[in-house]
């Protein structure tokens, strides 16, 4: 009893010195990874290394994400909502001359003023035609990877440019952007997990803390593995995409053991918390086969359907967190406020210069995650996109979290089923067509798979919270689109993708894409009774809140 007592006590004064320390501070995002892909939330996946994070660690069980790539990766990094920063509307492709806006403070430029180290790895598409969007010149001490997206993993390759990189500033201050061509044919999940491992091992006699950003390509489209990992489900897995997929996932996830056991080998496992989280959910719509699946929550990537925002996500920090999960609503945009109350040990340390941000729409959620308390938010922006998306909704669409409840307005999707479907909700797949003007509430705590619309049971709510998107409307910026610049070109670089725009070149009007007018749409303006509901039927077969 007395020896119980002891190691308890010890226990308990090496979380507190733990607590008194800046932690370091890794995270990890998978891409296009959708809820029921890992074994954490029930998959049938083999991921015992992010099971057993997720088990040591809290699990996020409404981590929001926003439907799509870019838009999510400037969220993160800035603290801030798409509409604010202008990444409501699709994604960055090659050869588009815009990017995360320079005057946006990210989070490495705010860990540096901590003495925090800072390392990005993996995927960027937040800008590249001009050098100062790139990584390295935005807080990063250094960059390993590629500046754009949905490149080959294998030769890293886009549109027929060459894209992987080692980005850094040598000892005279210099900035050097080494083209890694002697990495081609080298599986870029290997690499990126290498790069990661000989990090902290660098980290093992440093005393200052340090952020990494780790951004894995899996398990993003083309896909692609080394042969070993499909081999593990050669058995019970007959469907050769599926396989490949299911092999995708066990990659990342081996990684992600390597990196851990890296972390205890150079003795920085009880000071580090890890954040994992994908960019958005699995992508079920415009694939010829769909191999991922976000079931039971409904939809996908692209659209603001619970799949296609909520992400599988946890917590792990040996030493200041408890097993626990939590359901607390937390967005993307919580975590810039929520490393920087960590660096700061929560404002007992001040920065080495002053730092300004815009306004943040991000909340310091430490406490919630770590005490269980009450969180501030209430609420979340799940996107304002005035402009049809491809492969997405074709109207205009609105979408809300207000405590429990969720408004859509316009167009949820698609995809709008739910995949994969049961046979006895396969009629459900007829509502995948976006229907102008369509109003849906879901009650989220009671109905958490979207299947019953009741916004005919609440005007009031539909009401309220119409007002509240059309006041977040009110402070939208335009969308950053632009056209595609033929100067671009990686034939004009040795066929790989450059910044071709010098930092003081402006970007002229005439390449803004030629976008529909939000005016066009004044349905936001409809009566409630009079917007169609012709899937409500469907939905509300054998569903009672």
């Amino acid at each position: 009893m007395i020896w119980f007592i002891l190691v308890f006590v010890l226990s308990v004064v090496h979380s507190a010195k733990d607590q008194e320390k800046q932690p370091n501070i890794i995270y990890i995002l998978s891409d296009d990874l959708g809820h029921a892909d890992v074994g954490f939330t029930g998959g049938k996946i083999e991921t015992p290394n992010l099971d057993r994070l997720a088990k040591e660690g809290v699990m996020l069980k409404q981590h929001y994400v926003q439907p799509i790539c870019s838009p999510t990766r400037s969220a993160l990094m800035s603290g801030r909502y798409p509409i604010h920063t202008g990444f409501q509307h699709s994604v960055i492709h090659p050869g588009e001359p815009w990017g995360l806006h320079l005057d946006e403070t990210i989070i490495p430029q705010i860990l540096k003023e901590y003495n925090y180290s800072t390392h990005a790895v993996g995927k960027w598409h937040l800008g590249m035609h001009k050098w100062s969007y790139t990584p390295a010149q935005r807080g990063f001490d250094d960059f390993f990877g590629y500046y754009l997206g949905s490149q080959n993993y294998d030769t890293h390759i886009r549109g027929g440019g060459y894209d992987l990189r080692s980005d850094y500033w040598d000892e005279n201050g210099k900035f050097v952007d080494n083209v890694r061509y002697d990495l081609k044919g080298q599986y870029s999940t290997e690499l990126y997990t290498q790069r990661m491992v000989d990090l902290i091992s660098s980290k093992k006699a440093k005393t200052n803390p340090f952020f990494i950003y780790m951004a894995y390509q899996n398990v993003h489209a083309p896909h692609m593995v080394p042969q070993r990992y499909i081999d593990q489900y050669s058995t019970h897995i007959k469907d050769k995409q599926e396989q490949t997929f299911a092999a995708m996932v066990s990659a990342m996830d081996e990684g992600i053991g390597n990196i851990t056991a890296a972390l205890e080998t150079a003795g920085l496992a009880d000071n580090t918390i890890i954040v994992f989280s994908s960019d958005n959910g699995a992508n079920v719509g415009c694939v010829g086969h769909v191999t991922a699946s976000n079931y039971p929550y409904r939809g996908g990537k692209r659209s603001i359907y619970e799949g296609g925002i909520r992400s599988p996500s946890f917590v792990w920090a040996r030493g200041r967190l408890a097993p626990a999960s939590s359901d607390a609503m937390i967005h993307v945009t919580d975590w810039l406020p929520t490393f920087w109350g960590l660096a700061s040990l929560q404002g007992e340390l001040k920065p080495n210069n002053p730092i300004t941000t815009k306004p943040l729409d991000g909340f310091n959620q430490w406490s919630v995650i770590s005490e269980n308390k009450p969180a501030e938010r209430t609420e979340i922006l799940l996107n304002i996109d005035p402009y049809p998306l491809p492969c997405g909704h074709k109207v205009p669409n609105y979408g809300i979290r207000w405590k429990e409840w969720k408004l859509i307005l316009g167009s949820g999707g698609p995809p709008s089923g739910w995949f994969p479907a049961p046979a006895a909700m396969e009629e459900d797949r007829t509502c995948s067509k976006p229907v102008e003007g369509y109003v849906e509430l879901y009650n989220i705590e009671m109905d958490p798979y979207e299947r019953r619309n009741v916004s005919d049971r609440y005007p009031h709510l539909v009401k309220k919270l119409t007002h509240k998107l059309m006041a977040y409307n009110e402070t939208a910026v335009p969308p950053g689109n632009m056209k595609h610049d033929p100067a671009s070109s990686p034939k004009n670089f040795n066929h790989t993708w450059m910044p071709w725009m010098g930092n003081d070149e402006e970007v002229g009007e005439s390449m803004r894409k030629n976008l529909m007018e939000l005016e066009e749409y004044n349905w936001v303006q409809m009566e409630v009774e009079e917007l169609p509901d012709p899937c409500y039927q469907i939905m509300s077969n054998n569903v009672d809140l």
